[in-house]
């Protein structure tokens, strides 16, 4: 069953409400030098950022990895975001997975603070593609 675009409209806008409390989680995580949690908030600001664009534009995806296909296919693909900013998305989600699932290996805080501003470009840049 397909969603009206009343439907599709509201729940772009509550992904987008996601993605923005999300990322106003980051700077309390760098002030308490949160490396791990950081990764996580930033790829979850950006997957429903992504989601949203995704939803947006009819596309449904049920999981994480599904996610990254299509926002590959459809967006990275076509030039309408740059391939730097898909491999962002790609490596915030490798990040997430391995801060919430390895036991071994810890992020700190030069592997991970790059990623803030470019998450924010990111979000901004699907923002955008929203709109128009």
């Amino acid at each position: 069953m397909g969603l009206s675009d009343e439907e599709r409209k509201t729940i772009v806008a509550l992904e987008l409400e996601k993605s923005n409390h999300t990322l106003e989680q980051v700077d309390y995580l760098i002030q308490g030098k949160l490396w791990e949690t950081l990764a996580n908030r930033l790829y979850y600001s950006a997957y429903h950022a992504v989601c949203a664009l995704l939803i947006h534009n009819g596309i449904q995806v049920g999981t994480h990895k599904g996610a990254v296909v299509m926002f590959n296919k459809e967006f990275i693909r076509t030039g309408k975001i740059s391939e730097e900013q898909g491999r962002i998305y790609s490596q915030l989600q490798s990040l997430r997975e391995r801060g919430d699932y390895n036991c071994f290996i810890n992020t700190n805080e030069e592997e991970i603070m790059p990623y803030v501003p470019a998450t924010r470009q990111l979000i901004a840049k699907i923002k955008e593609l929203i709109a128009s």
